[in-house]
């Protein structure tokens, strides 16, 4: 019977057990509730019960791992600039191109830096990607009678589009500051009255040309930009031409490349024996020109600066070839497509798709390729767009945020870790021992506090000049922003140690032999600590926002190296702010977000913290 008992009870209890670990009750008394949960668990329980404060968190860390580990996959050049790529919108539509193009069929498509230009097999002309260029201009406003003839050719330019229809016109829109669109009078004359056939139609960044079957060409543009003239025994045995952005090249009926004026210095007409003869083709890209021979040879010349002279070897001979602003893109005698140059953008990496494709016809320009299959198929790669748009130099703005935000989140983080330590063991010092100890310390304090922050700066900046790296200048604004920031941690730590001094555990430790820095520092200080954490949140957000206006005033970090408080300073500007807001709207909204969340979750644990913040 008693055995019975027993094993009732141990049953019970185990019961019992099961009940209050996986299934305790909703509803607890309060001093219980005290009794079983630590401070630090009130704390916690107290803080994540604010739910702003919790997603105040929630956005900080994510900023924070965006900030920390995006740097390692978006690439950041310092050096990077571009003028064609300069101020581009947010998005990736570059190379989104219209469905009505694909759906009834491709016969022309012309890329220019920043947006593209298609004709279908009805002649209608499409335009898309970034294709405004001023307030005023933009290429997309395709001229009615472009709308109602039936085009054949199109070549887009920097900033203007020519057209060439089937009956022989030529049309031109866009801008047309520096003559542009200004047709010669021997086109205007033949758009009138047809005298000769128009086969090839170019565009430049401030000039066009046209070519006729009879090897004449036809220059029309800013004649202060390029000579736009032709030794006149030239005109007749032209074959074939190629644009850069500053100058041109022609090809005879014989073969040979020549320079198209005798005065030009441009290191393209500058020509290498080897394009003198059996050349077939002619191609540009911003600098440089590649010459296709007969035997399927690419020669290269030029100011090239980003490999565009690295032919890669091939098994098939190159029997077509076409360049961009950086890379050249050529078809093989089997059908394979390869580029060659600048691949930043993966604009001379041909996909596997297109490899496999039974590709028909390709065009390239700037940072775009397009292809077409048997089946009217269109493939693309290269440049997409931007994500937050790219800033007056053409630097990508998204991979200059999360790099910039990677540096000043680091001067904000280390800045303050030096003002706790310095804070935290005066203060605690402070506090403790009281007396002339207490005095001298604070006195320091004050003299600290009284320094104007800023104004030291901004001299200790213009003494050090050039003569310390970019490094060196962020690891001494994280000094200076540590030692003149310690001051008011320092007296919120002395007043709580005032208090805890007199306390029993205190003069416990004391009666029992405990050393005195021991106690401060693993007994006194520990306890303390948790009001100290509000300050030293506050603290993270004060101190990027005082790099940023250190950046902001040029005396922070210099660039090209990115803060966020530099990337406000270039976005400093009416015209910026009016019309290309993805300067500063980005950096301004992860910035402010970031310090209010962290404000938020400052004002969360002074909540949790207070006893008097849960009704207790």
């Amino acid at each position: 019977m008693e055995n019975n008992n027993t094993a009732k009870k141990k049953e019970f209890f185990l019961i019992r057990w099961i009940k209050r670990a996986f299934f305790p009750n909703k509803e607890m008394d309060i001093y219980a509730e005290e009794q079983l949960q630590s401070p630090f668990r009130l704390v916690v329980r107290n803080f994540f019960s604010n739910k702003l404060a919790v997603l105040a968190l929630i956005i900080v860390i994510l900023i924070t791992l965006t900030v920390f580990i995006a740097p390692n996959y978006v690439v950041l050049d310092l050096g990077e600039q571009d003028a064609t790529l300069v101020n581009v919108a947010p998005g990736y539509n570059m190379m989104k191109y219209p469905s009505a193009l694909q759906k009834n069929g491709v016969r022309d498509i012309a890329v220019g830096y920043n947006y593209s230009v298609g004709v279908d097999n009805t002649g209608k002309v499409y335009v898309w990607g970034k294709s405004r260029i001023s307030q005023v201009v933009n290429t997309a406003k395709v001229p009615d009678e472009v709308m109602e003839a039936d085009i054949v050719k199109v070549a887009a330019g920097a900033d203007h589009v020519v057209a060439l229809s089937s009956d022989g016109k030529i049309f031109c829109w866009g801008n047309d500051r520096l003559g542009q669109c200004r047709l010669p009078l021997d086109i205007q004359s033949n758009n009138r009255r047809p005298k000769f056939k128009i086969i090839k139609i170019e565009a430049s960044d401030q000039f066009s040309a046209a070519l006729d079957d009879e090897g004449n060409i036809y220059l029309w543009g800013n004649e202060n930009f390029v000579e736009l003239w032709v030794k006149s025994d030239l005109q007749g045995h032209i074959k074939d031409m190629a644009l850069t952005s500053a100058a041109f090249v022609l090809l005879t009926d014989q073969g040979e490349v020549v320079a198209p004026t005798p005065t030009s210095s441009s290191t393209v007409t500058k020509i290498p024996e080897e394009a003198k003869s059996g050349v077939i083709a002619i191609e540009a890209t911003t600098n440089t020109v590649a010459a296709l021979k007969d035997d399927g040879s690419v020669i290269v010349w030029g100011a090239y600066t980003k490999n565009e002279n690295l032919v890669p070897e091939t098994s098939s001979k190159i029997v077509e070839i076409k360049g961009g602003r950086f890379h050249y893109t050529a078809r093989l005698e089997n059908g394979e497509l390869i580029g060659w140059g600048n691949d930043r953008y993966e604009q001379a990496s041909v996909p596997e798709s297109v490899k496999n494709a039974d590709i028909v016809d390709f065009y390239t320009g700037s940072f775009q390729n397009y292809a077409v299959d048997k089946n009217g198929k269109i493939y693309t790669w290269g440049l997409k767009g931007f994500i937050c748009g790219t800033d007056s130099l053409g630097r990508d703005v998204f991979a200059r945020l999360v790099n910039g935000g990677k540096m000043t989140m680091t001067i904000g983080a280390l800045s303050v870790i030096i003002e706790t330590i310095i804070g935290v063991i005066l203060g605690g010092i402070a506090g403790y021992f009281g007396g002339w100890v207490d005095m001298a310390i604070m006195r320091i304090s004050e003299i600290i506090s009284s320094m104007p922050f800023i104004p030291f700066a901004m001299i200790l900046s213009a003494v050090m000049g050039t003569k310390v790296s970019v490094e060196q200048r962020m690891y001494i604004i994280m000094v200076i922003l540590g030692i003149l920031s310690w001051p008011g941690l320092c007296s919120l730590v002395r007043a709580q140690m005032l208090a805890q001094r007199e306390m029993e555990y205190v003069t416990a430790a004391k009666t029992v032999g405990v050393k005195e820095s021991r106690i401060i520092f693993k007994h006194v200080i520990p306890n303390v600590m948790s009001v100290c954490l509000v300050s030293i949140t506050l603290a993270f957000g004060t101190s990027m926002l005082t790099e940023s206006t250190l950046s902001y005033l040029g005396f922070g970090v210099p660039l090209p190296t990115p803060t966020w408080g530099n990337m406000l300073t270039g976005a400093n500007n009416s015209v910026i702010i009016q019309n290309y807001w993805w300067n500063w709207v980005f950096v301004g909204a992860i910035f402010g977000i970031t310090c209010i969340c962290i404000n938020l979750i400052g004002d969360g644990l002074r909540d949790a913290l207070d006893p008097k913040a849960s009704g207790r």
